[in-house]
């Protein structure tokens, strides 16, 4: 009787087995063909010479590419060609986005500009070039999201460069608001932009974007550090950063002013500045 019921039960048991290992086999032959798919994909998309360059494309373009050359981006509606910067220029590896070229003795980047809170492109010829004096605002300011922000001061031939870590839907998004949003990265990193000749007040080293003492006609930054010499952040009188503006020279828009005891003499430092995003 015993040997009828295991019997039994293994003719039972076996058909229900057959029908598990039946549909196992069907996922796995599914998934194998997901896979091959995928790696027919990825073969093609190593194998193809890139035109198209977008904020991902530019992080894969540049572990396969060393040299920087213009791309095209496409945002949306908006298409555009756009020197994308390989490698490490001084921000760590590439591909850096172009967001901003900002010449400090113009007016056209001011803190007042409607520029840092409109999504309209200023001279976009200006994107196709490398670290020269165009000024240029991308679609990729309010386009692009990131994870780091490259700031680069050009005096004379040198070019000094820190990296923000920050993650953000565009910049558009921390700045044309007009709220201010802080950093902690300290009045040397900021003051190594300019190098040996930077000067800042001692005290209240306001920093990050739309940095504005309270006193408004004093020093502000869409990004950058105030300071002040006295211990508040009322009467500020140096500055460090892009899109600047206020007393003592107003029309120094990207560069470091500083006048009343900064701790390296009064500046009136006028700077070529570049701002990008990866």
């Amino acid at each position: 009787m015993a040997i009828l019921l295991v019997v039994a039960k293994e003719q039972t048991t076996l058909p229900k087995a057959c029908n598990a290992i039946k549909r196992l086999e069907k996922k796995l032959d599914k998934l194998a063909q997901n896979l091959g798919e995928k790696l027919e994909n990825l073969t093609a998309l190593i194998s193809k010479t890139p035109e198209d360059c977008s904020f991902l494309s530019l992080k894969f373009l540049s572990i396969r590419l060393t040299t920087s050359r213009v791309y095209t981006l496409k945002f949306d509606s908006y298409k555009f060609s756009v020197y994308c910067h390989m490698g490490d220029f001084g921000c760590g590896d590439g591909g850096w986005t172009m967001a901003m070229k900002i010449d400090g003795t113009k007016k056209t980047f001011h803190y007042d500009s409607h520029l840092w809170s409109d999504k309209n492109p200023y001279n976009i010829a200006g994107g196709r070039t490398g670290f020269d004096s165009q000024e240029t605002k991308l679609p990729s300011y309010w386009k692009t999201p990131f994870s780091k922000i490259c700031l680069g001061m050009k005096i004379g031939h040198k070019i000094r460069f820190f990296t923000i870590y920050k993650h953000a839907n565009s910049l558009y998004s921390l700045i044309a608001d007009g709220q201010y949003r802080a950093t902690s990265l300290g009045r040397i990193t900021w003051k190594s932009l300019i190098g040996p000749q930077a000067s800042l007040q001692k005290y209240c080293n306001k920093e990050g974007f739309n940095a504005i003492c309270s006193d408004k006609p004093h020093s502000k930054a869409r990004i950058g550090i105030t300071s002040n010499e006295a211990n508040d952040c009322f009467l500020c009188d140096s500055r460090i950063g892009f899109g600047t503006g206020g007393h003592h020279d107003d029309t120094n828009t990207c560069g470091n002013e500083a006048t009343f005891s900064p701790d390296n003499g009064n500046k009136h430092i006028k700077t070529m500045g570049y701002i990008l995003v990866q």
